[in-house]
């Protein structure tokens, strides 16, 4: 997959912020990768299912959006 790549660098970032002392980033970093995995399999979804083209050029209205992580954890990805 495409997209993968953003799943390692985070992961890299998470493991050097923990390896440095800093606890925080090294959270941040585990919820953003969180937000990531999930907003990924969402788009891969809507890829599958035909409606990603018109989604990401917002045929479907701008809160369907993809990237729209607010969008995407009220259930939106549902239909």
């Amino acid at each position: 997959m495409q997209t993968d790549w953003i799943i390692d660098v985070l992961a890299d970032l998470r493991s050097y912020a923990e390896m440095n002392g800093l606890p925080a980033t090294a959270a941040s970093l585990e919820d953003a990768t969180l937000v990531a995995l999930a907003e990924v399999a969402s788009v891969q979804a809507r890829d599958r299912s035909g409606a990603g083209s018109a989604a990401r050029m917002g045929h479907d209205g701008a809160a369907r959006q993809a990237g729209n992580i607010t969008w995407l954890f009220a259930g939106g990805d549902n239909g």
